[in-house]
């Protein structure tokens, strides 16, 4: 009797043990880059301030460089239930039906980056990401990568180098509609098959931001980059709507609080980053990397101002308007 007695106060004065022994809530976050990425870098922040704020019970596992799933497949496993968190790039929103994110394609759209925050950062992306909630998922935060450069075998130093070129996209109208403005021949590939397209002559060239092109080992296939800043590349984290509504309203308020400060992180790190991986590609020399003074971008935004007119019924007018007025607010 004495022994069933300490057990009955056990159980009613520390339910922390017993709770203790619950399986942890877990977590599979995939993405297509490598871990030394800032998305990578970001994620595995995200899992550390993940676990630490919910004091282990929830454990979140990352599986970087398409482990688990490439580009579109990890997509439709989120919605399927086979992960719980991804961060695909803006252009991959298509197939979600939301073509509305593939503004943050339009070549020279934002000066810079303190613009471009303005709208990930503000109502206007806040808007966008709560929608996702109609197609099944939740939109948590954007991250930062960086600006795009172009790279190929040959100089780029005016837009009529790429003239007849093949050059690897990701799948956006708008980058097609970029690339055939330019006179080059876009061609989708996932992520995770660009370096031997690019080695086996499939593709003549790609556009990245530094990190990208580093990270995956370009400079050994690519004998030029050009610093061109023509358009962005950023990502939103989401995840399963069934999924993160079912979770404990505490357990999914600490969430949360680690997405923002991994947010924070991201946005932190990733120039910093782009710059390393550029010095990095200039050091090994194998690749020339040219810079675009400003009267040469001029020539390349001249090049590409139709894009944006020919894209505003698949984007949507008023939303390029709202970005534009935002942008130039002062």
């Amino acid at each position: 009797m004495k022994f069933f007695a300490i057990l009955l106060a056990c159980a009613l004065t520390c339910p922390l043990a017993v709770y203790a022994q619950e399986e942890p809530i877990l977590i599979r976050f995939s993405h297509v880059v490598a871990s030394d990425t800032p998305k990578g870098k970001a994620a595995e922040r995200f899992k550390e301030l993940a676990e630490q704020a919910t004091e282990g019970r929830v454990r979140v596992q990352v599986y970087p460089n398409s482990e688990l799933y490439r580009d579109r497949e990890e997509l439709e496993a989120l919605q399927l239930g086979a992960v719980e968190m991804i961060a695909p790039s803006l252009s991959k929103f298509g197939p979600l039906g939301a073509r509305e994110f593939q503004v943050f394609d339009l070549p020279f759209m934002f000066p810079d980056m303190a613009a471009l925050h303005r709208i990930t950062d503000g109502p206007i992306g806040e808007g966008m990401l709560h929608r996702l909630r109609l197609k099944g998922v939740i939109g948590l935060a954007f991250w930062d990568n960086g600006f795009k450069s172009f790279s190929a075998n040959r100089p780029v130093h005016v837009p009529a180098d790429l003239a007849g070129l093949r050059m690897r996209i990701q799948p956006s109208r708008v980058l097609d509609a970029q690339m055939r403005a330019l006179g080059a021949q876009p061609m989708t590939l996932r992520f995770g098959e660009v370096y031997d397209a690019l080695a086996a002559g499939v593709v003549d060239g790609t556009e990245n931001p530094p990190s990208n092109f580093y990270t995956q080992g370009m400079q050994d296939v690519q004998s030029h980059f050009t610093v061109s800043n023509h358009g962005y590349l950023g990502y939103a984290v989401i995840v399963n709507r069934k999924f993160w509504e079912g979770l404990p309203p505490d357990i999914r308020r600490e969430l949360e609080g680690a997405m923002r400060e991994a947010t924070r992180y991201a946005s932190s790190i990733a120039q910093e980053e782009n710059d390393r991986a550029l010095a990095a590609i200039r050091a090994s020399g194998k690749t020339q990397v040219d810079v675009l003074s400003e009267s040469g971008r001029a020539a390349w935004k001249q090049a590409l101002a139709g894009v944006s007119a020919d894209m505003q019924a698949h984007i949507g007018a008023d939303l390029i308007a709202d970005i534009r007025r935002a942008i130039e607010a002062p």
